[in-house]
């Protein structure tokens, strides 16, 4: 989800960096749209509220006018970074082998292995040094492990810590053909984040093992054509567990669309493969028992209710992201449901 540099905030307003481009008008829905938005907010309950207002939130809010540009305005100027105390968040132990090293809106992950770490999204440039290499220090964990970055999908808020990675420790950068090519077509925009360089690229079910822990990353396109999700093996004081990490969550197409509809990929093109892809990666977890659901933005996911929650967890308490098998289905049947909906808003 790529949003400006500058911007915090999670309104949905913003969700997916709208800026001012237009959300999609659909009032009312049409009864078919109607019904998938139902379903989705039957599978979300009360635990994926989160990522179900995000979704179905493009095709249920109103509708709002992009802002005329002001006669012989100049271009805007590119801002510098963001206050750190806007999205500074301390890093935290989840699991054993699994690590949040993100900031207040946008995730990274680090998973421990026997011969070294993986890295799940190198959030910004700017904050990549602070949150990942700074947080894993205070975990106690060595940035000098670092083997491998997975870069969930191709835009800047994933991606912009890439390359200081691959420069500083000489990390593995992954992403898929597709991505790969709409990094190095973002290297046009002069308020584009920094492109590591040309590295791995990941395949459908492509399986990354490294010491003792195996990561298997399946392409599933929607958020970008070359989104990867990922399922990943943890473990909670030594009990097994599977982490499922679903790639890319907005339906950019409906507030950036110059990005993403051309006359051979119209907005049914988008929400039906996203669709798709979420009803494949559904099927994918329930075969492998994924009972954890982990996200690129904390307020899909929940930590930063989560993360909080699992600091004051007791001997005896649940953990806070084991939502079980049923609860990964939920989440990625509202996804799916929502894009549904989105499909019967296109006739």
């Amino acid at each position: 989800m790529k949003r400006h540099v500058g911007r915090t905030a999670i309104a949905l307003s913003v969700a997916g960096g709208i800026g001012t481009a237009a959300l999609m008008a659909q009032a009312p829905l049409s009864p078919a749209a109607q019904i998938h938005i139902e379903a989705a907010r039957k599978a979300a309950g009360t635990e994926h509220t989160g990522v179900f207002t995000v979704t179905c939130g493009y095709l249920t809010q109103p509708a709002r006018p992009a802002a005329p540009a002001a006669a012989g305005a100049a271009p805007a100027r590119r801002p510098g970074p963001p206050a750190r105390e806007i999205w500074y968040t301390e890093p935290a132990k989840v699991f054993d082998n699994l690590y949040f090293l993100g900031q207040s809106e946008y995730s990274s992950w680090a998973v421990t292995t026997s011969q070294g770490i993986i890295i799940i999204d190198a959030i910004y440039d700017y904050s990549v040094e602070d949150e990942v290499v700074g947080g894993m220090k205070k975990l106690g964990l060595d940035p000098a492990q670092i083997k491998y970055v997975i870069v969930s999908h191709g835009h800047g808020d994933h991606s912009g810590g890439a390359k200081f990675l691959q420069d500083k420790y000489g990390a593995r950068v992954l992403l898929t053909e597709e991505d790969w090519g709409l990094l190095e077509r973002s290297r046009s925009n002069p308020n584009a984040q920094p492109v590591p360089r040309k590295d791995m690229v990941v395949t459908d079910g492509m399986k990354l093992t490294l010491g003792d822990t195996t990561l298997t990353m399946y392409i599933t396109p929607g958020h970008t054509l070359g989104t990867i999700s990922t399922l990943i093996p943890v473990k909670d004081h030594g009990q097994a567990h599977l982490a499922a990490a679903w790639g890319g969550t907005a339906f950019n197409w409906v507030q950036g669309p110059a990005a993403y509809i051309t006359p051979e990929r119209p907005a049914k093109f988008w929400f039906d493969t996203y669709a798709k892809s979420a009803e494949r990666f559904r099927n994918l977890a329930a075969q492998a028992g994924a009972d954890i659901i982990i996200a690129n933005h904390t307020n899909f996911d929940g930590s930063k209710e989560k993360i909080p929650a699992l600091a004051k967890r007791s001997a005896t308490q649940t953990h806070p992201y084991v939502i079980g098998k049923e609860g990964v289905l939920q989440y990625l049947t509202t996804v799916e449901e929502c894009a549904k909906a989105g499909v019967a808003t296109q006739g």
